[in-house]
């Protein structure tokens, strides 16, 4: 790195202060906090560990050296503050699941049948005679004969390979429209907004699981929007049940300072 690029000596120092002062900050959250899921801890401690992380960079930067903390390497651990309505109407649930073609001759043959079986009730179609030689024609038979979740139980009969996937529950003021957002169906996806999300991932294989969780699998719940997921039950009559599921949901949070 040249020099011109390093940081100033001034410049490592403020945030070394900055750093401080973010400490002083999470002690006097901690001895105020109001519970167990107090927000103002979870921010407090955001707080500090992009101050300290923002340090140890500088630190590195203009005297190659390094602190001896460990900075979690992304907020996508934690829920940011929920800041949806109190009482939602509605709820939306974003879903993505990626998936590789790990045997394309498997997926081709697979949508063949499917054409086949079709072509059989319906008449010889253009799906049928594409199905078995195009990788995009494969695909739109398949995922148009099956719903998404069978897909995902049966991906490697289809010659898929399960990658990252995430669902988000978000709450809503108002139902949508009609077709409101068919354009852009995920431009108004809110973080702050997320009631709960469960994600899926080979890069939790390596954690521990030592409450019988499924270890691909991470859960997190705003406690504060558990409440919104609750009245919701109640509106739609759901059993008791329901909601210990998702109280069970909150128990097995994975928030930030579970890396601590």
């Amino acid at each position: 790195m040249s020099d011109a690029a390093q940081p100033t000596a001034a410049e490592v120092r403020a945030a070394a202060e900055a750093v401080k002062t973010a400490l002083d900050r999470h002690l006097a959250a901690v001895e105020r906090r109001s519970g167990e899921d107090d927000p103002a801890v979870y921010e407090a401690f955001n707080e500090l560990a992009a101050a300290a992380e923002e340090y140890d960079e500088l630190l590195y930067d203009r005297y190659d050296e390094v602190t001896p903390f460990e900075i979690p390497g992304s907020d996508s651990d934690v829920l940011p503050p929920y800041q949806g309505p109190e009482e939602a109407n509605a709820l939306s649930v974003l879903i993505r699941r990626d998936y590789a073609v790990a045997e394309p001759q498997r997926l081709l043959a697979q949508a063949q049948r499917v054409a086949d079986l079709d072509e059989g009730t319906a008449g010889e179609s253009p799906a049928a005679a594409a199905a078995g030689s195009s990788v995009h024609a494969a695909l739109g038979v398949l995922f148009g004969e099956f719903e998404p979740d069978e897909i995902a139980s049966r991906h490697k009969e289809f010659g898929l390979e399960e990658g990252d996937s995430t669902l988000w529950v978000t709450a809503a003021d108002e139902p949508a429209e009609p077709g409101e957002w068919l354009d852009a169906p995920f431009d108004q996806a809110d973080p702050h907004r997320v009631v709960c999300r469960f994600d899926v991932s080979a890069v939790f294989d390596d954690e521990p699981d030592d409450d019988g969780i499924d270890p691909d699998v991470h859960v997190h719940a705003d406690p504060d929007a558990v409440a919104v997921l609750e009245e919701l039950d109640e509106l739609d009559e759901a059993d008791d049940a329901d909601i210990a599921d998702i109280a069970d949901v909150n128990d097995h949070r994975r928030p930030l300072d579970a890396d601590r």
